[in-house]
């Protein structure tokens, strides 16, 4: 199994160090240092076909040579004679290599085909990968360190109970030196590289199952197999562990520089961000904010509550913070009766509120008075976390270290701010005496806290979605067009056969068909331009509304062909879609897409002609219930205008729900095949009153469209 490759390679019994040497110039004398200094309590095993001894151990020409078992080799050897060295590890025996060496996929064709060629060796003999171009382990709690980092020139590896797995080597190790000056340490780190063999998700099965472990934080550029990430999280989540992610490829350039760095295939940023929240994942910008927020999870458990008790020695610092909080949706704390007049035995009456200033204490040279005030601030109830932000004086250094040890006697999450300059130095050196967090932004303290009381929000487990009635169950076959784009026809052919109401409409040839559908449907009527190659009808003028008579829709008729035959050419058109018009209070969109990571993925937002203006949109993987559709309604800034204001009616929400519900159906029916569907508007009646699909496109990557 996976998870016991990843054992071996976090507490392994021996170490093997191919290209061992003293010279701490190179990658293989740091390595041995390292191993050494922190005194690694397994069998440290040197390879160097140059040297009988290293650093005092026994070394051997070849591995191939070198008493067994060895359960971990870490190879540190130029990238032409690295698969070399890796044959001859697999050849000992050896139970997994960590391969730091770049060269490989993250180069180009040449350096996959390298690639390729060592995962083919280790797959032969079982042994396992970790990398490459990747920068090695570290395990604090087995004093291992295999890796190279300059950041383990330290006296003592601090032990945390923080797992961190990294694709970039350098931000493990950058993200360690700064998370052990501040005093935190981890359970464990990996930096993963390329991920040619052991990846992500099998890291993250480990820590899963981990006791040692009671937070789980991931730097992440594209998954190898995004399914087995999402069955992790899941697990994590069942074992209350919670899991945080920074993941790059926000942007297009993002993107570029992943698969640049690691090979790695991004996806959309918008469904990762998705996936995570229906699971819990809480998704963090930066490094240094995940492992801040990692330490207040362990040194506090989830946030209870959200409301924030803010105190400072300056009435300035306070303005400037609570108009920061305001700007990021954070909530200053409420007092009770009992908080305030605790506070007001030491403070002057228009001090004793949240914020909280100091400065505004009735003695002065009272002894304690900070401490008291700290104290009564952070036994109200609806504090949930203290933030202070603190002054740079010197002279503060007493206060300091009473705030702080108030602060961290209430037991209460803490956060101090401490702005950068020298003059900060007495306070800052007092705050990690004391253990306590600090930063020097009051942006990044927000930050964190942000995120950090984003985790007192329950997060139940995903509801199994129930296939809804009318949908066509395995085996349903659709007969389709050859070409991969469906006309308006037979994209609403397709939404109906998943039970998606759509409007009374007749496909029409000639102006007369055309009036003698609109007759038989009823006036007024809407017709349309139905054409393989058209994608925006309106675009072009393909479209006309409200047509209330038959000299009406022949007039419309001639408008609209005209119009299309200038923009496609006269053997384009196909016909005209002569509609009823369907009347409502709001228009969404509801759309379906794959990810290449993820897979099929539904989405709703406000629809309409704007739709691309307002982006305002919420998506899920699919399938979904009607009630997870619900939820994503309830996301979108359109609900107020749903939910029914300002004396407008309740629209058909639940009409809505189920229509996303069925949508999401169809895209996993058809993941294979299904590229993008867009249902755009759907037209939303009051209560009771329903929706319909007006119109509709999809594209498609095969002719016969056959749901699983």
């Amino acid at each position: 199994m996976s998870a016991d490759a990843v054992r071996r390679v976090l507490s392994p019994r021996s170490v093997a160090v191919i290209g061992a040497s003293e010279n701490p110039a190179k990658f293989g004398g740091r390595i041995m240092r390292y191993l050494t200094k922190h005194r690694f309590a397994g069998r440290i095993v040197p390879i160097n076909p140059g040297r009988r001894e290293v650093l005092g151990l026994p070394s051997y020409p070849s591995i191939t040579d070198a008493p067994g078992p060895l359960d971990v080799a870490i190879l540190a050897v130029p990238p032409d004679v690295l698969v070399a060295s890796a044959a001859a590890c697999a050849k000992a025996g050896v139970g997994a290599i960590v391969v730091m060496t770049t060269g490989f996929a993250e180069l180009g064709r040449e350096g996959a085909a390298r690639q390729d060629e060592l995962v083919r060796v280790a797959r032969e003999s079982g042994m396992r990968i970790v990398g490459p171009n990747c920068m090695g382990v570290i395990n604090p709690r087995e004093r291992l360190t295999l890796t190279s980092s300059f950041v383990l020139e330290v006296d003592a590896l601090l032990v945390g109970e923080i797992g961190f797995i990294s694709q970039s080597g350098a931000l493990m190790v950058s993200t360690y030196n700064r998370a052990h000056d501040a005093g935190i340490g981890f359970s464990a780190c990996a930096s993963l590289g390329n991920q040619a063999d052991l990846e992500i998700a099998d890291f993250l099965d480990y820590l899963v199952e981990d006791a040692g472990t009671r937070v789980i934080c991931l730097y992440v550029e594209g998954f190898k197999d995004a399914g087995r990430f999402l069955r992790g999280a899941e697990a994590a989540r069942r074992a209350g562990k919670p899991l945080l992610v920074v993941k790059s490829g926000r942007s297009e350039a993002g993107v570029r520089a992943a698969r640049s760095h690691t090979a790695s295939l991004a996806g959309s940023y918008a469904v990762f961000e998705a996936a995570c929240r229906d699971l819990g994942v809480l998704v963090m910008d930066d490094l240094d904010g995940m492992v801040r927020v990692a330490d207040a999870l362990v040194r506090w458990g989830r946030a209870r509550g959200d409301g924030i008790g803010l105190f400072t020695p300056s009435g300035g610092g306070a303005a400037i913070a609570v108009d920061r909080m305001a700007d990021r949706g954070l909530r200053l704390a409420t007092l009770a009766p009992a908080t305030r007049a605790a506070l007001g035995e030491v403070m002057l009456p228009p001090y004793a509120d949240n914020p909280v200033d100091i400065g505004g204490r009735r003695d002065e040279n009272a002894d304690g008075v900070v401490a008291r005030a700290v104290e009564a601030l952070a036994s109200d109830p609806d504090v949930a976390a203290l933030l202070a932000v603190w002054s740079t004086t010197p002279a503060y250094e007493a206060r300091t270290r009473e705030m702080g040890a108030a602060a961290l006697a209430s037991g209460k999450p803490v956060m101090v701010v401490v702005t950068p300059g020298s003059a900060a130095d007495g306070p800052r050196r007092v705050l990690r005496e004391l253990g306590c967090p600090y930063v020097d932004h009051l942006d990044e303290a927000l930050r964190v806290l942000d995120r950090y009381l984003a985790t007192g929000r329950s997060v139940a487990a995903p509801e199994l979605p129930v296939r809804p009635h009318g949908c066509p169950g395995p085996g349903t076959v659709i007969e389709g067009p050859e070409t991969g784009q469906l006309t308006e026809v037979e994209a609403k052919r397709l939404l109906g056969a998943w039970g998606v109401p759509v409007p009374r409409e007749r496909l029409a040839t000639t102006a007369d068909e055309a009036v003698q559908a609109a007759e038989a449907i009823g006036y007024p009527v809407a017709l349309k331009a139905v054409a393989r190659r058209l994608v925006h009808k309106s675009d072009v003028g393909g479209v006309r509304l409200g047509l209330a008579s038959g000299d009406e829709v022949r007039r419309a008729w001639a408008d609209v062909t005209g119009a299309l035959a200038r923009e496609l050419g006269a053997s384009a058109l196909d016909g005209c879609l002569v509609s009823e018009m369907v009347r409502g209070e709001a228009e969404v969109i509801v759309g379906a897409t794959r990810d290449p990571q993820f897979g099929p993925v539904v989405v709703v937002g406000s629809g309409g002609t704007l739709v691309e203006t307002l982006r305002d949109v919420q998506m899920a993987l699919a399938p979904v219930s009607p009630a997870h559709a619900l939820g994503l309604l309830r996301a979108l800034r359109l609900w107020p205008v749903l939910a029914g204001v300002r004396g407008r009616p309740a629209l058909d929400v639940a009409a809505v729900a189920g229509i996303v519900s069925r949508v999401s159906f169809l895209a996993a029916d058809l993941a294979d095949r299904l590229t993008e569907l867009d249902v755009n508007p759907v037209i939303v009646r009051a209560a009771g009153g329903g929706a319909v699909a007006v119109d509709a496109r999809a594209t498609f990557v095969a002719s016969r469209l056959e749901a699983r």
